[in-house]
């Protein structure tokens, strides 16, 4: 197959519409439904991510993106019983013995808001394990190197038969030049085949420098995940996964404080008060993604008020208070933060420093330098310059 017709672009108006190879033949097998344009944006950039991963570190990785950007990526490590019930998949038996459905459990566990109608990328084969999670998820698509015949039948099951299942050849290497129109006009560059690995990060500039390798992991982790990150972009990670992704905001403090927000969420979902909410059996995953959410951060509506926690709960649960918010984030420590960029001022190591950042990866190279480094020894905090930049655009 060289080319493939697509409905639509973009938007509904912006036809015709394909994906094609100017040589050679497209590197996937559509194996169910029509994936659309933006699908395949997600699913390309999804797929390089993953491939990234499961190099630099040797663990299954899995990611799901959104609008052309990763709402997390994790690779294959075991979960606590706590995280477990909070990315909802605590009733899922045999789920440690697949390196690969802990992957896909932290990467849809992490921003469940976000990643609600998401595009799905596996380093590996997915399993039968894996694809149960998927099955019972909103999820727009999938794109990994291969399928079980019986998970093959799980996912095509899905959406009345009309999931998006695309099988790519994982030997395709692409060509070293890359192209793209914008207004008419034709932009070249070299793809950014940058290699992130543990040596990227011997340049520690802070007075301490300590960097054991859970910490090279997750930064690892954190940095792979911004490549492909409409930027600017920050990033942060533990245990093996992003837990916030701060992207394609004008202001890098912006970026810190969405990241720095999504991670709190994230750790605030294993509150024993959030693990105990009494909801209702009839309300649907991603209604209970809504609730939690405006029960930890006090959004559009109190869902703990008279008249509203009937809809949602079978006891009405008492509020999680601002005290025991900070309370509880107060203990948290060990999170590793990647930059796309430079820190421009020390405000973005202040914000990290509340969401329990120990660890930072950034590339260096402002005139406030100095500022930034000096913020971070306030707080013990270890931080490497790269003297890379990953934008992506």
């Amino acid at each position: 197959m060289n080319s493939f017709e697509l409905k639509y672009g973009c938007n509904p108006n912006q036809k015709p519409s394909r994906i094609y190879m100017e040589n050679g033949e497209l590197p996937i097998k559509i194996l169910s439904g029509k994936p659309g344009y933006i699908n395949f944006l997600d699913a390309f950039n999804a797929w390089q991510l993953v491939k990234e991963l499961k190099e630099a570190l040797s663990l299954p990785a899995a990611t799901s993106f959104k609008h052309v950007s990763p709402t997390s990526a994790a690779v294959g490590t075991p979960l606590s019983e706590k995280l477990k019930k909070a990315c909802f998949v605590d009733d899922i038996k045999d789920l440690d013995k697949s390196a690969l459905a802990c992957a896909y459990a932290r990467a849809r566990g992490t921003d469940r808001m976000c990643s609600f109608g998401d595009f799905i990328a596996l380093s590996d084969v997915c399993d039968v394990t894996t694809a149960k999670l998927i099955k019972r998820e909103v999820s727009d698509g999938i794109i990994a190197p291969g399928y079980e015949p019986e998970a093959l039948e799980i996912l095509k099951s899905k959406r009345k038969g009309n999931y998006n299942i695309v099988e790519i050849d994982p030997g395709y290497i692409p060509d070293p030049v890359e192209r793209k129109q914008v207004f008419g006009i034709t932009f070249e560059q070299g793809r950014n085949n940058f290699e992130i690995n543990e040596a990227l990060l011997s340049n520690i500039v802070t007075e301490n420098k300590d960097l054991p390798n859970s910490a090279k992991r997750d930064l690892i982790v954190s940095l792979i995940t911004l490549k492909y990150t409409q930027s600017n972009s920050v990033c942060f990670a533990v245990d093996g996964q992003a837990i916030g992704v701060g992207a394609g905001q004008q202001s890098r403090i912006h970026c810190t404080r969405l990241a720095g927000g999504k991670a709190d969420t994230w750790f605030l979902r294993q509150h024993d008060k959030v693990l105990s909410l009494p909801f209702l059996d009839t309300l649907g995953r991603p209604d209970r993604d809504n609730v939690i959410d405006s029960y930890i951060n006090k959004n559009e509506e109190d869902v703990c008020a008279e008249g509203n926690w009937q809809k949602y709960f079978k006891t009405r649960p008492n509020p999680l208070t601002d005290e025991e918010t900070k309370e509880y984030l107060s203990k948290i420590s060990g999170v590793a933060l990647g930059s796309d960029a430079f820190f421009p001022f020390g405000d973005n190591i202040e914000r990290a420093h509340k969401s329990g950042v120990s660890y930072i990866a950034e590339s260096g190279g402002s005139i406030r330098d100095d500022i930034v480094i000096d913020t971070c020894n306030k707080y013990g905090i270890v931080m490497a310059f790269t003297g890379m930049r990953l934008f992506h655009h």
